[in-house]
């Protein structure tokens, strides 16, 4: 009995440290309890007492007057900018700003043209002007230089164009109504004469004391035309000469608006791209020269009138690419059949014969080192840029197709060849 009493007494013990360590966790679960529950009572008179002040803070607000901006209520959240309203208004908003620069480009395009031509002829010109740099001139003892020959090319052009061309333009308007009555030798055109009087009609028209009136609009029209075309040109030499002078500068200032990671590669290809256009400039010039000196030997040999101012007309028109050397050679020849027949198959002769030399001889020699455009991207260069601004268009088509040429052959190809 001794024994198992023994036995039984720790067993019990430690159901009663069991219990009572039980009893204490819960009490310690009902202290937590009733911790919280006063927090929350806590929590409840915070809340009512902020509803309280609430109230009391829209009591008071209502008693006050309210602000200017808000007296006919509060206003509301600003509109969101990716609101379908936003967008659609920052769009139209937009397109009117592209219609407007588009508009304002269009109604200044001929000033424009002219800055284009300008800043063609200044980039031409410049490395004639380094090249009396590099011999120990100064810049603007060169620019002096070149400049007076520029100008004196106008105007020994104007001396040598303009007396031929009114003379030549009134004999034409005299004998008019007899190269009229000539053409009723034909049988076809007398007959459609006889049916509709077309040669009277151009007779009357052309006889008529109002001709000038009609053709040119009058004393007015007349100078009108000469005197916009004296402004255009003086506007384009004093642009010229302004260009010319700040060349350097304005291709330093353009160079700082690279990021200077890039500008050294910017600067080389720039400078390339100018030195292309400038001896684009020089060949054309030379080719044009050429062509009017042999053109003006010739016209002398045959006997033309007017051979110093037809030359010059060959060599304005062959700085046009592709179609300028053509159409002079077309209207040589035809005042050369006015002058006889055998004249006018003797230009024909010389003019298919010249450009077939300056074709395959003179004008690959002197634009090799210039420009390197294939003939198909010529072509197109000079129809799209004739169709965009006409004979302007054409003359700059050339250069600018060697220049993009350039950049997608050092920088478009080169970066696809690494992807």
């Amino acid at each position: 009995m001794s024994d198992q009493s023994r036995a039984a007494g720790p067993s019990g013990e430690t159901a009663r440290e069991r219990a009572e360590t039980a009893r204490e966790r819960a009490e310690t679960a009902r202290e937590q309890v009733e911790a919280a529950r006063e927090q929350v009572e806590t929590a409840r008179e915070s809340a009512e007492a902020a509803r309280q002040a609430a109230r009391e803070a829209q009591d008071a607000s209502q008693d006050q007057p309210e602000p200017a901006d808000q007296q006919f209520g509060r206003p509301g959240r600003p509109l969101r900018r990716d609101s379908p309203f936003m967008i659609g208004f920052l769009g139209a908003l937009g397109v009117l700003l592209a219609l407007g620069i588009v508009h304002a480009i269009s109604q200044a395009r001929s000033v424009l043209i002219l800055i284009a031509v300008a800043l063609f002829l200044a980039v031409g010109l410049n490395p004639i002007v380094d090249g009396l740099c590099q011999r120990g001139m100064r810049r603007g003892v060169a620019i002096g230089i070149v400049f007076a020959a520029v100008i004196g090319a106008f105007v020994g052009f104007g001396f040598a164009v303009v007396p031929p061309v009114v003379e030549q333009t009134n004999a034409f308007i005299k004998e008019l109504p007899s190269y009229l009555e000539d053409l009723r030798g034909n049988r076809t055109i007398r007959q459609f004469d006889n049916d509709y009087h077309v040669i009277q009609k151009a007779q009357d028209y052309v006889t008529g004391p109002d001709l000038g009136q009609r053709v040119f609009g009058g004393l007015l029209g007349v100078g009108r035309i000469v005197v916009n075309a004296v402004f255009s040109a003086f506007s384009m030499l004093i642009m010229t000469l302004y260009f010319l002078a700040a060349l350097p500068s304005m291709k330093r200032q353009a160079y700082r608006l690279v990021p200077a990671t890039r500008r050294h590669r910017v600067t080389l290809l720039t400078d390339e791209i100018l030195v292309r256009i400038g001896g684009f400039v020089s060949g054309a010039l030379t080719v044009a020269f050429i062509a009017a000196t042999c053109s003006w030997i010739f016209l002398l040999i045959v006997h033309m009138p007017f051979a110093l101012a037809l030359a010059v007309f060959v060599g304005l028109l062959d700085l046009v690419p592709l179609v300028g050397a053509s159409i002079a050679a077309v209207a040589v020849s035809a005042l050369g059949f006015i002058q006889s027949p055998g004249t006018g198959i003797a230009c024909i002769l010389f003019y298919v014969a010249y450009q077939q030399v300056e074709n395959y001889l003179i004008y690959p020699r002197v634009m090799r080192r210039a420009v390197d455009v294939p003939a198909p991207v010529t072509v197109v260069a000079v129809l799209i840029g004739g169709a965009l601004l006409g004979v302007t268009g054409a003359l700059l088509a050339i250069p600018v197709a060697a220049a993009a040429l350039l950049v997608i052959r050092q920088v478009t190809i080169p970066r696809m060849d690494r992807v």
